[in-house]
């Protein structure tokens, strides 16, 4: 048996030396066709012609280097030759030629490894670079495709949950020709990675036809992708030519993404404008988009006081204060969460306040929030608020609420809104008609929200007037409301508040129980 085996190995290694014995040569007349090295030009041949000088120079070199080494000994170029032809196909076979050269000789293993980076120092300083791509980019794109496939189009579980924020740029508002992006978006994205990993879109939406504005799409698309890299903001840009921004909204939240890569977070600044330079497009497109999103089952943060928003560099103090209205699946919990994370936000602590009806049992809804902080392994103060039901208040607002001023500003432009609506509904003859659609005001529910809102934002002002950053639940935009009733509810609620991040989640949980 040992008689058959070894001229059997014998064989195999004399057909693998002959076997690089014809392919090295052709090879390296391959390298020096592409010019890659100059000093190579002797090896030179043309196509068709067999490469004999290399052929020669190759038989040389390996005559040369078996005189030097034993008739029993394994060379660790041998190794070397598999660890290069094999680098771009399985990295298994990469690492077991890398070990096998170690195990035969590490001082030539060491000796190879800086000649061949010397080779390929000496190739990107001062060699020729030939019109053949970059082989690094075809592996990254099949990792990508291989990545993309494994992660499926199942839901993924809260463990494995990350933030892929879609990030309005430029929806109110004016900014400089030059700067593509509110300046802080960049900052509140960063504060949104999930231990630094993430990735954003930053999208914009261009007025316009198509066919007209690719050109200045594209070129605007440049520009706020320069933007983010001067910003230091790991972020994808694209440009949306629509013939407004509600249908470019549309079509980006239906179709921007691939598989389980597609945002899930749509985050846009609060139109805090809108009143003082009379924007009065404004409110029904912000409320489209949010309708939009709850269609699409999309999260939403608007931030509110985005001015304000602290770079790295500006350490805040106090807390974070988070008022559970609503559940979220836990996105306003892990919001909080990341802020923690960051360098000006770690010096902070969270509150949790619970916001309940006066019947409730304060105590015993406060004892069922901290055992499910206590099971999610957040530090966390749970504070119960308990406020007085539209239903039973008797006396309306109360003197002393802060905003009692914005409030009865409110109650005079809605009953404004809905004068001039039911006259021209009469002068008409028709229904009562807003944002093109008809509506149904039952006007003691409007009196209930705006009433709700004060209380609310009252609260927010008695108990988080020296917070870092507050987060609140978002209310849904009343079904058969005027787009401009919502607005003004809205800005009830987020008056005298200087950084406000308005949450809604979509219905699946981005946290998980540890027990």
């Amino acid at each position: 048996m040992v008689g058959l085996f070894f001229p059997a190995v014998t064989g195999i290694m004399a057909g693998a030396a002959l076997q690089s014995l014809t392919g090295a040569p052709r090879l390296l007349a391959a390298i020096a066709n592409d010019d890659i090295l100059p000093v190579l030009n002797y090896f030179r041949v043309s196509e068709g012609n067999e490469p004999h000088i290399a052929t020669l120079f190759t038989a040389l070199l390996c005559i040369g280097c078996s005189q030097l080494a034993s008739s029993v000994e394994i060379s660790p170029l041998e190794p070397l030759s598999s660890w290069s032809l094999t680098l771009y196909r399985r990295a298994k076979k990469d690492s077991e030629s890398i070990v096998i050269m170690f195990l035969i000789s590490w001082t030539f293993t060491i000796v190879s490894l800086a000649l061949a980076s010397l080779i390929y120092y000496y190739v990107s300083i001062k060699g020729k670079a030939g019109d053949w791509g970059d082989g690094f980019k075809s592996a990254y794109f099949q990792l990508a495709l291989r990545s993309l496939r494994s992660l499926g189009a199942n839901q993924v579980h809260p463990k494995n949950w990350y933030p892929i924020p879609l990030i309005f740029c430029r929806p109110w508002g004016k900014l400089p020709d030059n700067v593509p992006c509110h300046p802080k978006l960049a900052d509140f994205a960063n504060c949104m990675k999930k231990k630094g990993r993430g990735m954003s879109i930053f999208f914009a939406i261009m007025d316009g036809d198509y066919r007209e504005c690719a050109e200045d799409a594209k070129t605007a698309c440049k520009q706020l992708a320069t933007y983010l890299d001067y910003k230091n903001c790991e972020g994808v840009a694209e440009i949306v030519v629509a013939p407004s921004v509600s249908e470019g909204f549309r079509g980006i939240v239906q179709t921007m993404g691939l598989g389980n890569l597609k945002p899930n977070i749509v985050v846009m600044r609060y139109p805090e404008i809108w009143r003082r330079e009379n924007l009065t497009e404004i409110p029904a497109t912000f409320v489209e988009i949010i309708n939009d999103c709850i269609v699409a089952n999309k999260a939403v943060v608007i931030v509110k006081g985005l001015d304000e928003w602290p770079n790295e560099y500006q350490r805040q103090y106090g807390t974070i204060d988070l008022y559970w209205i609503v559940r979220d699946g836990g996105l306003m919990l892990l919001l909080s969460q990341l802020l923690l994370t960051k360098e000006s936000f770690e010096s902070c602590k969270i509150q949790v306040f619970c916001i309940a009806e006066e019947d409730t049992d304060a105590e015993g809804l406060k004892a069922d929030v901290k055992k499910f902080l206590y099971d999610l392994r957040m530090h966390a103060e749970v504070i119960v608020v308990t406020m007085k039901s539209w239903d039973v208040q008797a006396d309306g607002a109360s003197p002393q609420d802060e905003s009692m001023e914005a409030y009865t500003g409110a109650q005079q432009r809605i009953a404004d809104y809905m004068a001039n609506m039911k006259a021209t509904a009469e002068k008409q003859g028709t229904p009562l008609m807003a944002d093109g659609r008809q509506v149904f005001v039952d006007e003691q529910q409007v009196e209930k929200f705006l009433y709700t809102t004060l209380k609310l934002n009252s609260t927010i002002l008695r108990y988080s007037r020296m917070a870092a950053v507050v987060l609140v639940s978002l209310p849904p935009p009343p079904a058969n409301h005027p787009a401009y009733f919502y607005m003004e509810y809205m800005d009830l609620l987020v008056e005298n508040v200087p950084r406000l991040l308005i949450v809604r989640g979509y219905r699946r949980d981005v946290v998980t129980l540890f027990t």
